[in-house]
């Protein structure tokens, strides 16, 4: 009768465990059944890690909340629990206390003494362990009681198997679901940051992760896109870290190669850098994935962390991780193409307008012009100085224009000398009194190499600031004129000139840029008074 009823009740056990495919609540149910079934007060199920050493995860039954915080954190596999993770086979023991491999209890641990293990395997491999403790009536536990909870074991690894299996057809069915979202945003208008965002977002909600991050390559470095996990992980968004720190290095070097940390406080504590991350200490298996390389050489990593303790072994999730990553680069890349494709209309539409300047309104100046200049001969001497004065502001009109047309050829992000030039002219309309005039003649902005550029600019700054210095002058004219193989910078001025008695060290300056360029600077005297420093560099 005693068989019949302990077969019953192993049968109700099995029925029992199997009530649902939800890993959580299965091994709950298999802890609570084990005890029951074995008579014990106090009953745990320790998930085994992927390295198989230590313990990964802790399931407990019979110990309260509050009991369970006093005690403080959940072991790891040392002493007697060791000793079943590395010889996997029931153990049975009068007292836990006399066994060579025990450690004792820490403070607040409830007393146990009587102590029955046995392993739980999944097809075949190691999932963890039953530990139970405290035979009711303080008697020792049977060889009926092992037989028992083997038995129990043996279901629990096809019922966790099932589980496990369940729990992984569920995240990529979930996948899918967010694959599908996330390409819908795509399709539209969207901002790069917000689908990485949502790929974050989406990533540690499938791998039930603490937090999940997306790092972007800038040269030497990562900067934080995208972080989802709890509120104080938004201060590191736009946080700048070396590209070549020891773990994130290696992701970068290695060609799409996925590492996993079964512990990633730990890697932070050996390395030093719990300090710059303390939230750190809470995360332990960690996957990284590489971006896949994109057209825009998109590089960059996607970090996906799990609490310390957090069960790891429903899915391996490095391929779910993975396909995160290339939601990723699709995501960059498309934004990428978005934006491209917005300036291509801004140019097209500016190459327009530009079109019309040149061909309808300055042929129309230049044509009125003409006109005036031509009457200019038959009009009277005291009208002819304002006519002379309307032609100038005419040719001074299409000058402008042609500047304006030059600027609308560039792209709005593009350096452009010849607004830089505009910039610095208007800087030192304040210490002249006056605006100095701008010309320029030729492609300034694609003719010029980038190295000539800046001595321009420092040859521009150092004549206007002797001019307003030393020269007094009522009129400055800056020219600048690209063609045949070379760039001309002209600044003249009506000033006093220069005089025995001025520093020469700006000129010297002068003279050193041009060298370096292997062009020349020549300075003299302006008609009928005045100053002039010529500077000329090859542009070949």
């Amino acid at each position: 009768m005693e068989y019949q009823e302990r077969l019953r009740a192993l049968l109700d056990a099995v029925v029992g465990i199997a009530a649902d495919l939800d890993l959580n609540s299965t091994l709950d149910r298999i802890v609570s059944a084990a005890c029951e079934l074995a008579g014990a007060q106090y009953g745990a199920l320790g998930v085994v890690g992927a390295d198989g050493k230590r313990l990964v995860r802790f399931i407990t039954h019979g110990v309260t909340h509050e009991q369970i915080a006093a005690i403080g954190p959940y072991p790891e596999g040392h002493g007697i629990l060791g000793l079943l993770i590395e010889h996997p086979e029931p153990l049975r023991m009068h007292d836990l206390a006399e066994h060579p491999r025990s450690y004792g209890f820490p403070s607040n641990h409830p007393p146990m003494k009587s102590f029955l293990g046995v392993p739980i395997r999944t097809r075949e491999h190691a999932y963890g362990n039953l530990y139970l403790t405290e035979k009711t009536g303080g008697a020792d536990f049977t060889e009926d009681d092992e037989r028992t909870v083997t038995a129990l074991a043996a279901a629990a690894g096809v019922v966790i198997d099932n589980a496990r299996l369940y729990a992984d057809t569920e995240q990529r069915r979930r996948w899918h679901e967010v694959n599908a979202e996330i390409t819908q945003l795509m399709l539209g208008e969207f901002d790069a940051d917000q689908a990485l965002q949502l790929i974050a977002q989406r990533s540690r909600e499938i791998s039930r992760a603490h937090v999940s991050a997306i790092l972007i390559t800038d040269g030497d470095e990562l900067v934080v896109r995208a972080v989802d996990g709890p509120a104080d992980y938004g201060r590191y968004v736009g946080r700048r870290v070396p590209a070549g720190l020891p773990i994130l290095g290696q992701v970068v070097a290695d060609d799409g190669q996925v590492v996993i940390l079964e512990d990633l406080a730990q890697v932070l504590k050996d390395a030093g850098g719990a300090t710059e991350f303390p939230e750190g200490a809470v995360l332990g298996r960690t996957t990284i994935a590489p971006l896949p390389a994109g057209g825009a050489d998109t590089g960059g990593m996607l970090i996906v962390a799990l609490e310390q303790g957090a069960n790891n072994r429903v899915a391996d999730g490095a391929d779910l991780v993975r396909m995160f990553a290339g939601q990723a680069t699709l995501a960059l890349e498309r934004a990428q193409a978005q934006r491209d494709r917005d300036m291509l209309a801004v140019l097209e539409d500016r190459d327009r307008i530009a079109r019309d300047l040149h061909d309808l309104v300055i042929q129309r100046l230049f044509a009125t012009g003409l006109q005036l200049q031509g009457m200019h001969r038959l009009a009277r001497p005291e009208h002819q100085e304002r006519l002379g004065r309307a032609v100038e502001d005419i040719d001074t009109t299409i000058h402008d224009l042609r500047a304006a047309i030059f600027e609308l050829q560039q792209a709005p992000d593009s350096s452009s000398l010849r607004s830089d030039l505009q910039t610095l002219v208007s800087e030192y309309a304040e210490g002249l009194g006056f605006r100095p005039r701008l010309t320029v003649t030729g492609p300034l902005d694609t003719g010029v190499p980038a190295s000539v550029r800046p001595q321009i600019l420092a040859v521009v700054r150092e004549s206007l600031s002797n001019v307003v210095r030393h020269a007094h002058a009522s009129q400055v004219k800056v020219e600048v004129t690209v063609g045949s193989g070379q760039v001309v910078t002209r600044v003249s001025d009506d000033g006093t000139g220069i005089g025995p008695s001025t520093r020469r060290s700006g000129l010297r300056n002068l003279t050193e840029r041009a060298q370096s360029l292997g062009g020349t600077v020549q300075i003299g005297a302006n008609d009928p008074q005045g100053t002039v420093v010529e500077f000329s560099a090859p542009t070949d």
